[in-house]
């Protein structure tokens, strides 16, 4: 080959990975970031993650990539790892359509309506509808469709260009004896493994095997092993992308090449066992694009199908491999993987389940302190304590991953959600830390020797009892999404602002008559504000919820509708929970 040629065929291929890549980003979008949801949520059963996986990937034209993202799924808690080899199975599986794909690119016309089909003419009308819509269409839905189209345009032209390049090499002695030389099995197989894995992509490596085969000069017998190898040298970037993942992460990343491994061993083995047995004469066929992926699609499929029913003892296999770590502790966060900043609707998800996770700590944290006030311990009081500053890891995660997130295109939909979460997220931590300032309360009293006369201790059970279920039912309402039961919030947080003012005014009678002391006062006065700081968070979490659903965080108009008109819903609620709390 000339330095011309070899120049061409790089760029080729350059343009062959950008226009894959441009065009998966694109279907990425056109779905709405909804794929990735999709295949945690519905792999619940073996042939489902199969055909979920197969689906993923035929769509973002990445074997790598769902494999990546079956690993976060795991390292994160999301998806088991007997759930991520099934998916991994169909992400094998899935790339095989990339293979017919590219086989567009060969499509030739002689004339007359067959030209109208050929690769330079539908490269040329696919180029100019996505370069129309990229262009002049002010819809962001438009671009994405463009972004396919011209990504399709591109990975065409440079599979073109590849072709053209090596065109010549059919005819080159030196290039026939090296594709006689792949026709070992061990020597071909180690080549294609090799050779992906310095491409860090099987679509890629495939789409090149496909050009070189348009010389003429490769065999059944040379292309077949070279396919082996490319399905085991696609784990490379899979087994990287483990580098820090918790156990079942690395456990799920060690599926890939395992079960590619042996799945090309056991298909090497049955193969060339019958052939020396049967003689098959079609490995002297001169092998085309079209046959290329047809072998790579037979090939995978065999090997998900003879896979599928030992996965369980792929399972044990990769956990024998990678061992349970002893005293291995979980960290508050854990679902934050830095995988999913690049997908949106992943990262939203993890942050959905994370702040659930912080909101119970809160409620947790809540209720045991209330719960000291008539059961002190100091073993309760350190779990307090410990609760609280595990909500602050939460939100320091939190903040830090949703801040990360913004910088990212993403839908209305999703730029509400992370907004609603980075405004509830501050009011979780903060009923932790009223939960602690209780806390530290009742230690006071104890500490003290001081007791709360019989009124005032029934006035702050029905204040507690009251403010436990204002966070119960904030905690519940933003875990499920629940508006109806978001709208009941701010009725409880007005009454108990009301019973705040009403026990503040009782207590001053007390110490008035004598029933209770000055240092009693200080204690008391700092539970009923504590108490009441705790059920304005909750308020807080309640508007920004209800005032998000409605595309206007305008959480003082709200208020004041809410407040000043004292709608029927308000009153009712009001009233009911008045009859419940009343001292």
């Amino acid at each position: 080959m000339s330095i011309s040629e070899v120049i061409s065929l790089l760029s080729g291929v350059a343009l062959f990975l950008f226009g894959m890549s441009l065009m998966g980003d694109g279907l990425k979008q056109v779905s709405g970031n909804k794929l990735e949801p999709i295949l945690y949520r519905l792999s619940g059963t073996t042939l489902r993650g199969v055909l979920l996986g197969t689906g993923v990937t035929a769509v973002i034209q990445s074997s790598c990539a769902t494999a990546v993202m079956t690993v976060g799924f795991v390292n994160s808690g999301m998806m088991k790892v007997r759930q991520g080899i099934s998916v991994i199975l169909g992400a094998i599986l899935g790339t095989s359509i990339t293979g017919w794909v590219i086989c567009l690119s060969y499509i030739e016309g002689a004339g007359g309506m067959a030209e109208l089909v050929s690769t330079a003419t539908l490269t040329g009308i696919v180029a100019v509808v996505g370069i129309i819509l990229r262009t002049f269409s002010k819809k962001q839905s438009h671009h994405h469709v463009g972004d396919i189209l011209m990504g399709f345009s591109v990975l065409m032209f440079g599979m073109s260009t590849m072709s053209g390049s090596v065109s010549g090499l059919g005819s080159a002695p030196w290039f026939t004896s090296a594709l006689t030389g792949l026709s070992n099995p061990i020597l071909g197989i180690l080549v294609g493994m090799v050779f992906t894995a310095l491409l860090q992509s099987a679509s890629a490596a495939v789409g090149i095997v496909q050009a070189l085969s348009v010389t003429g000069a490769m065999s059944f017998q040379a292309a077949l092993p070279l396919m082996m190898g490319i399905s085991i040298g696609a784990a490379a970037p899979v087994l990287f992308s483990a580098i820090g993942a918790s156990v079942k992460g690395r456990r799920t990343a060690l599926v890939y090449p395992i079960a590619t491994g042996f799945g090309v061993m056991i298909e090497a083995v049955l193969f060339y066992v019958l052939n020396a047995v049967i003689g098959f004469d079609f490995l002297t066929v001169t092998v085309n694009p079209f046959s290329i992926a047809f072998i790579n699609t037979v090939m995978r499929l065999f090997m998900v199908l003879l896979l599928l029913p030992f996965s369980g003892v792929i399972e044990s296999v990769v956990s024998k491999i990678i061992p349970e770590e002893k005293d291995g502790k979980t960290e508050p966060g854990i679902r934050l993987e830095e995988r999913f900043i690049e997908h949106p609707a992943l990262a939203i998800e993890q942050s959905r389940l994370t702040i659930n996770e912080m909101a119970v700590r809160s409620e947790e944290s809540l209720n045991m302190a209330l719960d000291l006030f008539s059961n002190y311990g100091e073993k309760r009081f350190a779990q307090v304590k410990a609760l609280e500053d595990e909500v602050d890891r939460y939100e320091d995660s939190l903040g830090t991953y949703l801040i990360k997130l913004t910088g990212r295109e993403m839908t209305p939909g999703q730029n509400e959600k992370v907004s609603e979460y980075l405004h509830t997220l501050s009011d979780f931590e903060r009923i932790s830390d009223h939960a602690l300032n209780l806390a530290q309360n009742a230690k006071e009293m104890v500490e003290k020797h001081e007791h709360f006369s019989d009124s005032a201790r029934k006035e702050l059970d029905v204040l507690c009892g009251a403010v436990s279920q204002v966070v119960s039912m904030t905690v519940t309402a933003f875990q499920e999404n629940d508006l109806n039961l978001a709208a009941r919030v701010e009725p409880l947080e007005e009454l108990i602002d009301d019973l705040c003012d009403q026990m503040k005014m009782n207590h001053v009678d007390r110490l008035q008559k004598g029933s209770c002391t000055i240092a009693q006062g200080f204690v008391f006065n700092d539970i009923v504000t504590n108490c009441e700081r705790v059920s304005d968070h909750c308020s807080n979490v309640a508007v920004a919820m209800i005032e998000l659903s409605s595309d206007a965080f305008q959480t003082h108009q709200y208020m004041h509708s809410l407040r000043e008109k004292e709608t029927p819903e308000f009153r009712e609620a009001y009233e009911e929970f008045a009859k419940r709390y009343a001292i």
